[in-house]
């Protein structure tokens, strides 16, 4: 079985033990005024479905799929800035640094995210105003 988005938006996975990943959604959420983006966990079956459409077993944090093509790493931060609702935006302006750089960056921050910034015991439940940007919820998964 393959899931997609209701409307096939650009979907964010993300690692949901992660607080800094948890940290990371609840920010999209709050700038992503125009609910642009979908969101599902890598741990659900849809995330993991898209892990293996997209071929993406070594990423374990945030992965942006969009236009039937894959994102990770700081490419995925960059693309997700670039559609927020305030000044965070304009970090896409770092797309100009070299890749191997920024990259290492985020690998860095990524490897050791759960040392830093803890994990938690439970995923996260969004409210029922964002309930529907969540693809890994049994009511709002889309079957191809």
């Amino acid at each position: 079985m393959r899931y997609l988005s209701k409307t096939k938006k650009p979907t964010i996975l993300f690692d949901n033990i992660c607080n800094l990943c948890d940290f990371s959604v609840n920010f999209i959420i709050k700038h992503d005024t125009k609910a642009y983006f979908y969101f599902a966990s890598i741990q659900s079956s849809i995330g993991q479905s898209l892990i293996d459409k997209y071929n993406l077993q070594d990423i374990d944090s945030i992965i942006l799929i969009e236009n039937n093509k894959a994102y990770s790493h700081s490419q995925a931060i960059l693309f997700i800035a670039k559609e927020l609702e305030s000044w965070h935006r304009y970090l896409y302006i770092f797309r100009f640094l070299p890749i191997g750089f920024r990259d290492f960056i985020y690998k860095l921050v990524a490897k050791h995210r759960y040392r830093f910034f803890g994990k938690k015991e439970s995923c996260m439940m969004p409210n029922n105003e964002i309930l529907s940007r969540f693809l890994d919820l049994e009511n709002n998964k889309v079957v191809e």
